[in-house]
């Protein structure tokens, strides 16, 4: 029987997660031992607090044991730190930048999508179930000067909530494309309005969610990373207006200037949504990976 996307499972997209992770991941041995040193007690430190603060007892000390070796055998990790940790990472590294917010890259960016030009439609199939969005804008400088050639790669769950490379049954390329502005920094992107999906339930991350009590929704987003020589990579996430998780992402990756203002296309097919991307002259070597400037209108 041929899987399909509703046939994806948490250990295949942790494993998949991972995989990519260790792909991109380069070695940090330019870290002095010092502060390896200072992070790693400090964390430890906030763990033995938390312990001798509120009593906690052998049975619930096993059941962490337990969690985290069901966590490395999902291979959910990065699932895990992306959803519960970057956000505050992404914070303290962007705080510098003069533009707007980004916000984090997520568990399932691929590298290396097919190059589509400055205008073009994303990958998608025959009878790909959505709404048709035309995701248009200009990438700039800080100073407003258009930035030519700047590379925009945008990835995306389809209209059920799944992302292809990372659930069965979809295409390789499915939903994900990387654009190239044109000489006045401007670009224009077909694709579908993608929806909310929760996180993988069935595995460790989904015990959590479940044991706390919590939901493990995501609001509907576009990912995007945006790049130009001489300027530092912005990674961001578009959400949508009146999506019931905006306000409780589980990710806590959802911030006002990232909601789109998308309006119904002149043709009545679909919508269309302008949104423009700033971004910071380069910073120093290490500064930051995941998102920096974007402004919608500017």
């Amino acid at each position: 029987m041929t899987s399909t996307e509703f046939d994806a499972k948490a250990a295949d997209s942790g494993a998949g997660a991972t995989q990519q992770f260790l792909n991109k991941q380069g070695a940090a041995a330019d870290t002095p031992p010092e502060r390896v040193s200072m992070l790693a007690r400090e964390v430890l430190g906030a763990v033995h607090e938390t312990i001798r603060r509120h009593n906690v007892t052998y049975p619930e000390y096993d059941a962490l044991k337990a969690w985290l070796i069901g966590v490395g055998q999902d291979g959910e990790w990065p699932l895990f730190l992306d959803v519960w940790v970057e956000h505050v990472v992404e914070e303290v590294a962007n705080a510098h930048h003069k533009g707007n917010k980004g916000t984090i890259e997520g568990p399932y960016y691929v590298p290396d999508a097919p190059e589509l030009g400055a205008t073009g439609s994303l990958p998608m199939r025959a009878d790909e179930p959505g709404v048709p969005l035309l995701f248009s804008g200009q990438v700039r400088t800080l100073e407003g000067t258009p930035l030519a050639g700047a590379k925009i790669e945008l990835w995306q769950a389809d209209a059920h909530g799944f992302y292809s490379q990372f659930a069965p049954g979809l295409p390789e390329w499915n939903l994900r494309g990387c654009f190239t502005a044109d000489d006045e920094g401007r670009f224009a992107i077909s694709t579908i309005r993608p929806a909310p999906y929760m996180i993988p339930t069935d595995g460790a991350c989904g015990k959590l969610v479940s044991a706390a009590g919590w939901h493990p929704w995501r609001p509907a987003h576009l990912h995007l990373k945006v790049s130009a020589p001489g300027h530092d990579l912005l990674t961001a996430q578009l959400y949508f207006p009146g999506d019931p998780h905006n306000g409780d992402d589980v990710a806590d990756a959802v911030k006002p200037e990232l909601i789109l203002s998308p309006q119904p296309a002149v043709d009545g097919d679909g919508e269309v949504v302008v949104y423009d991307f700033v971004l910071d002259p380069s910073s120093a070597p290490g500064a930051q990976r995941a998102g920096l400037s974007s402004t919608e209108g500017r």
